[in-house]
């Protein structure tokens, strides 16, 4: 299957509540970290990825329209050069927000992964803290200005490089109708997803399902 959207932003900008909206609008399924461990061929996929600098996108995405998140939005230059009729999607979020949001979720989750006495665990921790938290940030994730600038530099590179007519720059809030208008499909009546706070994300294990809180 051919993605139509790719995902650029960097994960905790809202990216799962942009998953249920892509997939509500008809980009069916949306690809997110949540699916990762669904597919346990796709860590391997994305290793090679990262270390090969590409890998079989199409295989990969298979049953896929759309990309959000962590580990997607690390190539997301690779997923446009494979999909060139697909839309880009950079979801922003203030970065001192995000740092403290990703350090209070996600960061916290992976290393707790890492300890797991379950080996599947242990194994899907260790992914994540090398694809995303020593890969992406050289695993210097308690220096704040450090993070927060490689977000930033890599939003501004998003926006550099993408054509503008190519290109949404979506932040937390905006609602459906910015949205709707850059995919060219109708607004639907039920409200924007806001889904994965801190604040859910805080209530339960990360094996907690989907719509309450992944």
């Amino acid at each position: 299957m051919t993605l139509k959207i790719v995902g650029a932003g960097f994960g905790r900008t809202g990216t799962l509540s942009m998953k249920f909206a892509l997939e509500e609008l008809g980009f069916s399924a949306c690809y997110h970290m949540i699916e990762v461990r669904k597919n346990p061929s796709h860590p391997k996929l994305w290793s090679e990825a990262k270390n090969k600098g590409n890998t079989d996108w199409s295989a990969l995405f298979e049953g896929y329209q759309a990309s959000v998140d962590w580990p997607s939005c690390n190539f997301w230059r690779e997923q446009a050069k494979a999909f060139p009729d697909s839309k880009i999607l950079l979801t922003l979020r203030d970065p001192s927000a995000w740092y403290e949001s990703i350090m209070n979720t996600i960061y916290p989750s992976s290393k707790k992964f890492t300890e797991s006495k379950e080996k599947k665990e242990r194994e899907f921790g260790q992914w994540a803290m090398e694809m995303i938290w020593e890969w992406v940030f050289q695993d210097k994730m308690d220096d704040r200005s450090y993070v927060i600038g490689k977000f930033e530099k890599h939003n501004e590179q998003v926006i550099k490089e993408v054509p503008a007519e190519r290109l949404l720059v979506f932040e937390t809030g905006e609602g459906w109708e910015k949205l709707c208008d850059f995919l060219e499909v109708p607004v639907p009546a039920n409200i924007f997803p806001k889904v994965n706070t801190t604040e859910q994300f805080l209530s339960g294990p990360p094996e907690v399902s989907a719509k309450t809180r992944t």
